[in-house]
């Protein structure tokens, strides 16, 4: 009930425009998004670099329907391109198929995604290519295999998420191919043949398919606010001598921001993803409905990074 009450809110015009304009609730969004024109991520990510911490930029939106709305996004990550190499930072951001045209034409989708990561490796950066739900899973890894050419390979990684039962296959195959992945849990609500229902399951795949790629893979992101699992991270790095330079720790904008720089303070790398965009509040609702579950974790963390670290 609450999951179809928060895609419902999420929906409705009339109440995004109210929240729009009602400062307690833009100033409650603005800790989790960083605003909704590219000046504001940018900004972010300078504050972020001041504490030594890298980001990815991530434009909200997705599942567009029409050629020109793909193309307009793809406009927004080429300026985004552009804003963040003038401005001396790192050229990093998170992009999603569906929001280049992956459903309308993937001709269109391939254009799209090539200009942007051509114009990122110019710049010596990196596109992501976000994971959305399982039934793109393999379309996504099918896409990124055929679109980009060797030369292109290192300026584009992919997301895998531990909650699919399927995931340690394809870990293996991007280790193989010297791919650099995402690795995080997955907030998709999934039908218990494609993905575990329990956490412990999604948990345990997630420790053993961050071993793997500690060991094999190529510059993985370890994406997780869990302290139990960053712990473990932490111990294995040092048990198998692994450096700094092989891997690199990734947080949400706006949560755990304490253990973001105990992590740095300790040499971990740390990047943080940085969403922005006027699709911000149907973002959130999104992110709330996937998981109901993300409300508490929300607000334990605000509580948790308020309080002293003994």
């Amino acid at each position: 009930m609450l999951r179809h009450g928060l895609l419902w809110l999420s929906e409705r015009q009339e109440i995004f425009n109210f929240v729009r304009k009602n400062r307690v609730a833009r100033s409650f969004a603005r800790r989790f998004v960083a605003g909704e024109t590219v000046e504001e991520a940018v900004d972010a990510a300078l504050e972020l670099r001041r504490h030594q911490i890298t980001s990815t930029l991530d434009l909200l939106g997705e599942s567009v329907t029409a050629p020109n709305e793909a193309r307009a996004a793809r406009d927004h990550y080429l300026n985004m391109v552009r804003r963040l190499a003038s401005g001396n930072l790192e050229v990093n951001v998170s992009v999603k198929l569906t929001q280049m045209g992956l459903d309308i034409d993937e001709d269109l989708c391939a254009e799209n995604m090539m200009a942007i990561v051509e114009a990122a490796a110019a710049a010596g950066g990196f596109v992501r290519i976000d994971m959305e739900s399982s039934e793109y899973t393999d379309r996504t890894l099918a896409f990124h295999r055929r679109t980009f050419p060797k030369g292109l390979r290192p300026h584009v990684g992919v997301v895998i998420q531990t909650s699919l039962r399927r995931s340690a296959g394809d870990i293996e195959e991007l280790i193989a191919g010297g791919t650099r992945v995402r690795l995080c849990k997955g907030a998709y609500l999934e039908p218990e043949d494609v993905a575990y229902p329990a956490k412990a399951d999604v948990d345990r795949q997630y420790v053993a398919l961050m071993e793997r790629l500690l060991l094999e893979g190529t510059y993985p992101g370890l994406a997780t606010h869990d302290e139990r699992i960053l712990n473990l991270a932490r111990a294995f790095i040092i048990e198998h001598h692994i450096p700094p330079e092989r891997y690199e720790f990734q947080m949400l904008y706006g949560v755990r921001r304490d253990l973001q720089r105990e992590l740095r303070s300790q040499g971990h790398r740390v990047r943080v993803y940085i969403p922005f965009g006027r699709q911000w509040y149907p973002y959130l609702m999104r992110r709330l409905a996937e998981r109901p579950a993300n409300i508490a974790f929300i607000m334990s963390n605000i509580f948790r990074e308020s309080m002293p670290r003994l």
